[in-house]
């Protein structure tokens, strides 16, 4: 079996016949790694890049053009994947809604709702009608966890050009929506320069234990050129808090040698290093390092008397 055998845009199984393949060789192609299954039922090459246009090529093969991709298949095909790593092993329905007038759908590869949308919170990707970054945005404020809101939240900023402001603005239609209260509190810390879901966590981390925010994704330079960019950084305290992900054993030798050597640089030039880890947003492990940053941060000279 080769990978020319299948279609380079991607397929619904149901069509497979009709493209030269069967059930079983699709599957089969799906177990030995030549194809990926995007959706319940739909296929693509492994070897086409999964960018925004393959998503809405795909999505199409599901979503009617009655139906509006909403919450996390709407940012999915904005760019931002918010879906956790069990649920790319099940692939959950696709998350639509009905356009006014029609019937919310009952299709098994489909989790069909109802919801009051206005033409200012529509566009397109490709041929598949989605609710527009901001109004995404805002429902999954609404609707994630905590966390993972405010991570979809300064992702689809990121991608789409929003600031805090923008979500500020448009809050006020929002009013008595179940899930408001979390979303404004988190739209007015987003932060567009956020380029991870694990970095948002650790900057909610910081905003929620009181300290005051960091500067994202500052360079540090050395003879007038930029040659370290910090994840987070209080300049004037000389502070930095680094989000790595990474377990040891997945790094090489070389790298982990840059990230010692890197590290080692900054202490010798002032900077205090908090690094935050993987496991670090619970219990014993959160308290450390925000203990550790909070202690940095304190001021070693004051001009109180008492």
């Amino acid at each position: 079996m080769e990978i020319e055998e299948f279609p380079r845009q991607p397929f619904h199984i149901r069509d497979a016949e009709r493209l030269g393949c069967s059930h079983r060789s699709v599957r089969r192609a799906a177990e030995e790694g030549l194809l990926v299954r995007v959706t319940r039922g739909v296929y693509r090459r492994s070897d086409v890049p999964d960018t925004v246009e393959t998503r809405a090529a795909a999505a199409r093969w599901v979503i009617s053009p009655h139906h509006v991709a909403v919450d996390r298949t709407a940012a999915w095909l904005l760019g931002v994947d918010m879906l956790t790593l069990h649920e790319h092993e099940l692939l959950p329905p696709l998350e639509v809604c009905a356009l006014r007038g029609r019937n919310p759908t009952h299709r098994p590869e489909l989790d069909g709702r109802s919801r009051d949308l206005s033409p200012v919170d529509l566009t397109r990707v490709g041929d598949v009608r989605v609710t527009t970054p901001l109004r995404t945005s805002l429902d999954l404020g609404c609707h994630l966890r905590r966390r993972e809101a405010f991570a979809a939240m300064c992702l689809l900023a990121r991608q789409h050009g929003l600031t805090a402001g923008d979500l500020v603005r448009e809050l006020p239609r929002y009013r008595r929506r179940r899930g408001v209260v979390q979303c404004r509190q988190l739209a007015r810390h987003v932060e567009p320069r956020v380029e991870s879901h694990r970095e948002a966590w650790t900057l909610l981390e910081i905003i929620d234990a009181g300290l005051p925010a960091p500067e994202p994704q500052w360079w540090v330079e050395r003879d007038g050129l930029p040659v370290f960019r910090l994840d987070f950084a209080y300049v004037a305290a000389r502070v930095c808090v680094e989000y790595d992900g990474a377990d040891a054993h997945d790094r090489t030798p070389d790298q982990r040698e840059h990230d010692r050597q890197r590290r080692a640089w900054l202490q010798e030039d002032g900077w205090t290093v908090i690094v935050v880890r993987r496991g670090d947003f619970t219990g014993a492990g959160l308290t450390r390092w925000l203990d550790a940053l909070r202690e940095a941060l304190r001021p070693s000279y004051t001009n109180r008397r008492w």
